[in-house]
């Protein structure tokens, strides 16, 4: 089985103090609902109040990132048969988080 990561940076997520908690309650119904399908690897936010650093080859921590990249938001690593298995948990999130999914495969490594 294939793992697949479905995330939304936290900008895509835009939602009414009201919507808030309908939102937090119907995407973690989605998640349960991986977990009993035997599909959940993991899954969370990024904490965005910590800012990031680049740890080097020869161990010196700076507070750079590589230029242009910047991660963060929400995400879930499903293992899964197939891409369409992927791209439907990727709709169902999207529908529960009110926001369009990025949808990535992970590359094989048999030794991981």
């Amino acid at each position: 089985m294939t793992k697949y990561l479905i995330s939304f940076p936290s900008e895509a997520m835009v939602l009414t103090d009201e919507e808030f908690p309908i939102v937090v309650a119907e995407s973690h119904a989605v998640i349960e609902e991986t977990k009993a399908a035997g599909v959940y690897v993991f899954g969370g936010g990024i904490e965005e109040r910590v800012d990031p650093v680049l740890v080097s080859a020869d161990g010196s921590v700076t507070t750079e990132t590589y230029p242009g990249v910047e991660i963060k938001g929400g995400f879930t690593v499903l293992e899964l048969p197939t891409r369409e298995d992927a791209i439907e948990w990727a709709r169902k999130i999207a529908v529960a988080c009110r926001c369009s999914q990025e949808l990535r495969e992970f590359g094989y490594d048999p030794q991981s």
